[in-house]
């Protein structure tokens, strides 16, 4: 409809100047037609035809305005509305990982003198995780194998920062190329996992990652066990994630949470819009 009115300013316009200069002409009529200098207007045939095109014209072009307006506020609303969405999750986005990148710095600090090429092997994996997270975590949809090597540097980068064993297990499973996803939302599971389990363990800490992807979903779980019982569900890197997810996957999403002998297990679905 808004598209319709815009393609007809020409017309609505010409409507409304009508609408005005109609009972001039008219009055200017009777004057002309009458001879006399005061006008009392009386139906007749031709006068009747002219008041009742003005008043169509009115009409028409009163509605028409009135419908252009309230449909160009509506328009303006919706506008208002995605703006707000974007200026939302841009700023969601802008907050994920910043306490990762400063732990890594400290760590790397006390690293450079104790190991040099290993410090060296460290900021050049944290260097294209900055790189991924400032330039393509901004975008709407990155490529799902970029979200993958994403995740598997900060794996490595999780590897050489503790001084334990860990056991690590990724499985990828994506059937086809082309697969987009948001950017920046499995890890932010991923890294909850390393929080609340393997830095509170001291030993057996595991972490096991399973993406499986096709055209109609993307399916990714994270299971890692615990020492001690910790409600991460309300944390603030979740919160942040859930509210990105209904932003961009409203009702095409889910996310479950379950505790089962110290296992911890996560699990994220995205469906691919219908």
């Amino acid at each position: 409809m808004i598209k319709w009115i815009n393609n007809n300013k020409k017309t609505l316009i010409i409507i409304g100047l009508s609408s005005v200069l109609i009972p001039i002409l008219i009055i200017t009529y009777i004057i002309i037609t009458s001879n006399k200098e005061s006008v009392v207007i009386s139906f007749d045939s031709t006068t009747d035809f002219l008041l009742g095109t003005y008043y169509v014209l009115l009409i028409l072009g009163g509605v028409s305005l009135f419908v252009y307006w309230i449909l160009k506020q509506i328009k303006t609303i919706i506008n208002l509305k995605n703006e707000k969405v974007k200026t939302e999750l841009m700023h969601l986005q802008s907050q994920v990982n910043p306490h990762f990148f400063f732990n890594m710095l400290n760590n790397l600090y006390g690293l450079i003198e104790k190991d040099t090429d290993k410090a060296k092997e460290l900021i050049l994996k944290l260097s294209d995780m900055m790189r991924f997270s400032i330039y393509e975590g901004q975008k709407e949809q990155v490529m799902l194998n970029e979200e993958v090597d994403f995740i598997t540097n900060f794996i490595e980068l999780h590897k050489m920062r503790y001084h334990k064993n860990i056991d690590i297990d990724f499985k990828i499973a994506i059937e086809e190329d082309g697969i987009k996803t948001m950017p920046l939302l499995f890890i932010i599971l991923v890294e909850n996992a390393f929080k609340h389990g393997v830095e509170t363990l001291r030993n057996n800490a595991f972490v096991y990652l399973s993406l499986k992807a096709n055209k109609n979903e993307i399916y990714f779980e994270v299971k890692n066990n615990f020492e001690e019982e910790i409600e991460t569900k309300n944390g603030l890197g979740l919160k942040n994630l859930k509210r990105r997810l209904e932003l961009v996957y409203p009702n095409r999403h889910k996310i479950s949470f379950s505790t089962d002998d110290k296992v911890f297990k996560t699990t994220l679905i995205l469906k691919k819009n219908d």
